[in-house]
């Protein structure tokens, strides 16, 4: 913590960055081209394995998936700004590489600029992030609630289902408090990827073209909700109050550097220096490491491992007294109380006391 908060009251940090907001045409270029067309390669390799058993398509998928990530990743830096300087270009891009990804352009980013204002910010959750509660927020819930809030932190319900809900659900509705540009902006992609589905088909088969795409779709879905989650959800993470909230301090402290082996950090484009990321999201991509390598300012923001990030996927609560994320068992509340309260909300006169 004193490391951090010298990181934070110094004031050269803006100097720093200022040097590496700057994008190189020549580097995103070759982004595009490094991770489009391998993509493209990987999805005809694809359709040629369907004549040989299907398990050979869903190893390929799991490659082309990787694929697909740096490509939402291109798509997320040009929704920052910080791919081109051209702001029509990276909307051009941003919203061709979302299609992609099944993923709306304009809407995506409105949510996600607003989870980076108010990351770690107890008093404006619910947008752009992961559903967080406190300690005593779930234990004093309503039983449905408590049922609704395990289920969604379940990290096998998360990986599984939460992939399809994603791009099937989740991404192609619109709500009321979106705004009239945002649901159009919806409309236009899922009327946009119909029509690239059905042309698609027509060369390929419409059977062929699900076999193919939609292993593709959950495979990196399933990495894309891990590496969200992973990135705001371990356990010294910042949380606090909108009266002690600091972006500085939820950016260092808030947001994850995950030290990943070289070839999960280049699929993932670097987003592990997520601390880097959230100080500026006017980075790109290939500028983040360079950025925390080469600043005396990081060198003291402590890394997770791999393998210790899995450990995140079992904290479910933000306890404010420790100040710190913890499982449902470190708050003491028992593992089988998801289940208690299953069996209370569906059968009230079942008796329970003996639990």
């Amino acid at each position: 913590m004193e490391a951090t908060n010298n990181i934070i009251n110094d004031n050269t940090w803006q100097k720093v960055i200022m040097k590496y907001n700057k994008p190189d045409v020549r580097k995103s270029i070759w982004q595009i081209c490094n991770s489009l067309i391998p993509y493209i390669l990987m999805w005809y390799i694809m359709y040629r394995s369907l004549a040989f058993p299907y398990w050979i398509t869903m190893v390929l998928s799991v490659i082309a998936s990787g694929f697909l990530i740096r490509l939402f990743i291109i798509f997320h830096d040009c929704g920052h700004g910080s791919f081109f300087r051209s702001q029509t270009v990276n909307a051009i891009i941003g919203t061709i590489f979302g299609l992609f990804a099944f993923t709306h352009y304009r809407t995506w980013h409105n949510q996600h600029r607003i989870h980076h204002a108010t990351a770690g910010n107890l008093d404006k959750r619910g947008v752009g992030d992961v559903w967080t509660l406190t300690t005593e927020e779930f234990k004093t819930s309503s039983k449905w609630r408590m049922i609704l809030y395990r289920l969604f932190r379940n990290p096998y319900l998360m990986l599984t289902i939460g992939p399809i809900y994603v791009f099937m659900f989740q991404n192609r509705l619109t709500t009321c408090q979106m705004s009239s540009k945002e649901r159009i902006n919806i409309y236009f992609t899922n009327i946009a990827l119909l029509i690239i589905a059905v042309l698609i088909s027509m060369f390929i088969g419409f059977k062929d073209y699900l076999l193919i795409q939609l292993p593709i779709l959950f495979f990196s879905h399933c990495i894309g909700i891990w590496l969200f989650y992973l990135q705001h959800q371990f356990g010294e993470v910042f949380w606090d109050r909108n009266s002690k909230w600091d972006y500085k301090t939820a950016a260092l402290e808030g947001s994850a550097f995950l030290k990943f082996p070289a070839i999960l950090q280049w699929f993932t484009g670097n987003i592990g220096f997520h601390h880097v990321h959230h100080l500026s999201s006017m980075i790109p991509n290939y500028n983040l490491a360079k950025c925390h390598y080469e600043n005396d300012l990081f060198k003291k923001v402590k890394a997770i491992s791999f393998l210790a990030s899995f450990k995140g996927l079992n904290l479910g609560l933000w306890d404010e007294k420790s100040r710190q994320m913890v499982s449902f068992k470190e708050a003491r509340i028992s593992h089988y109380s998801i289940w208690h309260s299953l069996l209370f909300f569906l059968s009230p006169k079942v008796s329970v006391k003996n639990y």
